[in-house]
């Protein structure tokens, strides 16, 4: 079972949608009035929740911490008893949250409270940046813990579950339950301990395979898993929206590479993109093939097929003999056009190596599948690996469906709500905040070429960074963050750069983004996960402290022990005042450079200043030249700019431009939206299959008795023969031999 261990391939981007786009559904705006109607009450409920809670906090503030941890096996002797998980749910938040204030030295905010009531009802809450989404987990996971039946919580990356599940792990084991974290590295034998666990966290990649993988074994004990009861996911849009377009794939070796992936990668070079023609303006196709970038198609014109023809010796390419050399062909010509270096992927060590488009990270172990990373590979002439062939797969969508109760949070999920609602069943309840938010977010600004933005772009940071207010950028590719890096250092602008080429520095720059006078570029891996505080992280400045004086948390555990409380008091002083002057400069200043297909993804960077009532502020720059822009709306911004007669290096703020772009942006939602509909759809079909034969597979691995069900299977195949064998003709003419 080669590539078992997470060798999966990532859908290709290249489907085309049916129909019409770019209108809101319906069924959304419909939905959308349903919503808003129903939320009042919902957060009236869960406001008596967090009233209930506090009425008994009292109760538990003179606890010993004995006592408090036996609790939780009150809890479960009620639970045998009768009594219901909604019952004990305010009992239970009291107790966490008095767990939390001994352990953590964190009270839960009666806002939290909501947001923990929110998430053991089967909502979708919706809390802003800095609200305190980890600490809101420990609330459900904790109730929920309590039926014996598991508890899986999980994140959008391996460093967010193992953080976690250490740090709000210590409030769960100390009121006596036990926590485990799935690590990619983990044996069949670790993972089953982790899963036997009260509570698990780990990625949906990881909880995802493992089911396929419990699904392959051939014997019971090779199973890891024990059944899917309640799921808490973090950042639950980016994991059930945006990753649902790429379905869970385990694959093994299938043909090896052939030589076609570099013969036509040297072809589609001396080939030239053209426009397609229209007869009906009397308009002739040019060049040899055309690209639709919108669509993510290509297509081969006559002139291409000639020069391919001839260059392969043959006389037709469309002959079905020749059908594998057009698959070959298409893929090279979507290597060249359509997939691009240091924005789509990357090229590390000699491998090519996907970059998520939503969240700039790396995809290891990932690959696009149907031949396309093969020609990529050909195309930046390193290794090309061997095919792959599917041995299991499941969309997340029907993954987490699996789920008797599913919940999420995260800090941008209104605009997706109708999805939630109609794919998953969930609801979307906004979380009020513990703070009024204090950020102001500015108007666009447009500029007819990208380098005049990046020019405009560069000037505003200089001007940040000579005040001392600290800026993070936002890009949206490894390329365009490696350019803006140019132009700052020709500036003598110190700044730092966060993407998937640098990821491995991602927590000490991250955590130092808030403090005086700091700059930081990035993709959109800054934009999930990530608490910038203003005036820096007291740990993080403590260990940096350490470390420059040659001390290693393992190596000399002793003197770090001894140092670290001296280290970390004055690393909080130096952040209580640099937090009052940050503040003083306007917090912190996040720069879009470009708008994101998603406009969750631009509320996630935005949503990265201003955390819980700090000050900040927030613009997005954009040009001409912008993908979003260039697809879909470029020409009529064009129009008004000319109108105008608007040098390049003067920016406009035109209502018109910011309803294109947010026209353009709903386009592309709605394109996603249905891509992963039809994902769906694809594979319920499958789906029934797979129960069917998963079912009857754990059924064997279970050891039951199939008597019965084998002489059924006879009977059936028995009488499939002989009905093939006398349905027609007569008797007379029957093959009884074969029979």
């Amino acid at each position: 079972m080669a590539g078992a261990a997470g060798d999966h391939s990532a859908v290709p981007t290249h489907q085309t949608v049916p129909g019409p786009i770019g209108k809101e559904s319906p069924y959304v705006s419909v939905f959308g009035k349903l919503m808003r109607a129903g939320e009042g009450k919902i957060l009236r409920k869960l406001d008596r929740i967090a009233r209930q809670v506090n009425s008994i906090e009292e109760d538990f503030v003179d606890l010993s911490d004995a006592e408090l941890k036996a609790l939780t096996d009150e809890y479960k002797e009620r639970y045998a008893d009768g009594e219901t998980l909604d019952d004990l749910m305010p009992e239970a938040f009291a107790t966490v949250r008095e767990a939390a204030k001994r352990v953590l030295g964190q009270r839960h905010y009666d806002v939290q409270i909501q947001g923990g009531a929110a998430l053991h009802l089967g909502y979708v809450a919706e809390m802003k940046t800095g609200e305190g989404k980890t600490l809101v987990g420990t609330l459900p996971a904790y109730l929920n813990a309590i039926s014996g039946d598991g508890v899986h919580i999980i994140t959008v990356n391996d460093y967010l579950a193992q953080r976690d599940s250490e740090w709000m792990g210590r409030v769960h084991q100390f009121l006596g339950l036990s926590v485990g974290c799935i690590m990619a590295n983990m044996t069949p034998a670790q993972r089953r301990e982790q899963y036997a666990y009260d509570i698990t966290y780990g990625t949906n990649n990881e909880f995802g395979f493992d089911y396929l993988r419990d699904n392959m074994a051939w014997s019971k004990d090779e199973l890891v898993q024990r059944g899917h009861n309640f799921a808490i996911v973090d950042e639950v849009d980016s994991i059930l929206v945006d990753e649902a377009r790429t379905p869970l794939i385990i694959s093994g070796p299938a043909d090896q590479a052939t030589k076609w992936y570099g013969d036509f990668a040297k072809l589609v070079k001396r080939l030239e993109k053209g426009e397609p023609g229209d007869p009906r303006l009397g308009k002739a196709e040019t060049g040899d093939y055309e690209v639709d970038e919108k669509k993510r198609t290509v297509g081969i014109h006559e002139s291409g097929v000639s020069t391919v023809e001839d260059w392969l010796g043959i006389d037709n390419l469309y002959e079905s003999v020749n059908t594998p050399l057009v698959g070959y062909l298409n893929n090279a010509i979507k290597a060249k056009e359509l997939y691009k270096k240091d924005k789509d992927y990357v090229v590390m060590d000699g491998e090519v190596m996907i970059v998520d488009e939503h969240t700039g990270r790396i995809l290891a172990g990932r690959r696009y599948n149907e031949g396309m990373h093969q020609a990529i590979e050909a195309k930046e002439q390193v290794d090309i690996k061997d095919e792959n062939q599917t041995l299991a797969t499941i969309t997340l969508q029907n993954f987490f469906r699996l789920y008797d109760k599913l919940c999420g949070m995260t800090g941008t999920a209104m605009t997706e709500a109708a999805e939630f609602h109609q794919i998953y069943k969930l609801g979307v309840v906004p979380i009020p905040t513990h703070r009024p938010l204090a950020r102001a977010d500015q108007a666009d600004l447009i500029y007819r070429t990208e380098v005049a933005k990046f020019d405009a772009v560069v000037d505003d940071i200089a001007e940040k960074f000579e005040k001392g207010q600290p800026v993070l950028v936002g890009t949206t590719s490894v390329e365009k963050s490696e350019y803006l890096s140019k132009q700052l250092h020709k500036r003598g602008v110190r700044h730092e750069v966060l993407n998937a080429k640098q990821h491995d520095r991602e927590a000490v720059i991250v955590a130092q983004a808030g403090r005086r006078g700091s700059v930081t570029v990035a993709t959109n891996m800054a934009g999930r996960g990530t608490d910038i505080k203003l005036g820096g992280n007291p740990d993080d400045i403590a260990e940096t402290e350490l470390r420059g004086k040659g001390l290693d948390p393992v190596e000399h555990a002793e003197d770090w022990a001894a140092a670290l409380p001296t280290a970390l008091e004055r690393a909080e002083k130096a952040v209580e005042a640099e937090f009052e002057e940050v503040k003083e400069l306007g917090g912190l200043y996040v720069l879009g450079t470009e708008r994101h297909e998603s406009r969750r993804i631009d509320n996630q960077l935005r949503g990265r200043s201003g955390r819980q009532g700090d000050p900040g502020e927030s613009r997005f720059y954009l040009s001409l030249g912008d993908d979003l822009m260039r697809l879909f709306k470029a020409q009529m911004v064009e129009r008004v700019m000319a109108m105008a007669n608007v040098p390049d290096d003067v920016p406009i703020e035109n209502k018109m431009v910011t309803r294109a772009i947010a026209s353009a942006q709903s386009q592309v939602e709605q394109q996603n939206f249905e891509i992963r509909k039809n994902v769906l759809k694809y594979d319920e079909v499958l789906n029934r299959q797979r129960e069917v034969i998963y079912g009857e597979r754990r059924r064997v691995l279970e050891g039951e008795d199939l008597h019965e069900q084998v002489r059924h299977f006879m009977d059936d195949t028995i009488e499939a023969y002989v009905e093939a064998e006398t349905a027609d003709g007569f008797a007379e003419e029957w093959d009884l031999d074969r029979l």
